[in-house]
C-alpha cells in the first residue's frame, strides 16, 4: 500500500543546504531567498518623489514529496513490517513565500519614516524552465487588499515537477498599489541526488 505525502526532510536538509545553496529552517524544511540574507534581508525602492519606500523579500520552498512503501522488517524480526519513502517516487510541489514592509516619510523626504495603515499588496511568482525567458512551468498571483504595512504570504504552488529535470528561474515580484513593484529572480536546481541518497541510506536500510 503506497500513500502519498510532503515531508520536510530533516536528515537530508543539512547536507543540501552548501549543495544547492539553500537555508535549512528550524523545522528542517529548506528555501532559497531573494536577497539572500535573515529574515529581515529585503529589496528596496523608493517612490519618484522620495516619501514612500517599499521593501521586498521572497523565498521559494521546493516541497520536497515522495510515497511510503511497506518494506520487510529487521532480519531478527522479519513479521514486524516498516513504512518508509520510497527515493524512486520523490517530486516536488513549491510553494512561494513573499514579505513585504511599506514606510512612509512623514516630513523630509527619505526621513521620519512610519509603517502604518493599510495597503493594498500584489504577489507574483514564475517558474520558468531554464533562464529567464524559458517556458512556463507554473505560476501564482495574489491581491491581497487591506495589508498591513509588514506582512508575510505564503502561497501553495499547484504544479508537481518531476526530480533531475534540470535547471529552473523563480522570478517574483512584490507590488505596493500606487507606490512601485520589486522584482528579483532565483535559479533553482530540481535535483533530487543528495534526499535519494538519504531515503536510501536511512530508510532502506535491512540490516
Amino acid at each position: 500500500m503506497k500513500r502519498t505525502r510532503t515531508a520536510a526532510l530533516a536528515l537530508a536538509a543539512a547536507a543540501l543546504a552548501p549543495v544547492l545553496g539553500q537555508q535549512a529552517t528550524a523545522a528542517g524544511g529548506t528555501y532559497l531567498q531573494d536577497p539572500a540574507g535573515g529574515e529581515k534581508t529585503m529589496k528596496s525602492m523608493w517612490t519618484a518623489d522620495d516619501m514612500h519606500k517599499v521593501e521586498g523579500q521572497f523565498r521559494f520552498h521546493p516541497g520536497v514529496q515522495y510515497d511510503k512503501v511497506t518494506r520487510p522488517g529487521h532480519p531478527a524480526a522479519p513479521d514486524v513490517e516498516r513504512k518508509s519513502g520510497d527515493p524512486e517516487t520523490l517530486r516536488w510541489l513549491p510553494a512561494y513565500e513573499f514579505a513585504w514592509s511599506v514606510s512612509d516619510s512623514t516630513v523630509l523626504k527619505r526621513a521620519v519614516t512610519v509603517k502604518e495603515g493599510t495597503h493594498p499588496i500584489v504577489v507574483h511568482a514564475v517558474l520558468r524552465k531554464g533562464g529567464s525567458g524559458g517556458a512556463k512551468v507554473a505560476e501564482v498571483r495574489r491581491e491581497l487588499e487591506g495589508k498591513a504595512a509588514t506582512g508575510r504570504e505564503k502561497v501553495a504552488g499547484d504544479k508537481r515537477i518531476a526530480c533531475d529535470t534540470g535547471e529552473y528561474t523563480v522570478e517574483w515580484s512584490v507590488t505596493r498599489t500606487g507606490y512601485g513593484t520589486l522584482t528579483g529572480s532565483l535559479p533553482w536546481n530540481s535535483d533530487c541526488g543528495q534526499y535519494r541518497t538519504a531515503f536510501s541510506s536511512q530508510h532502506g536500510r535491512q540490516g
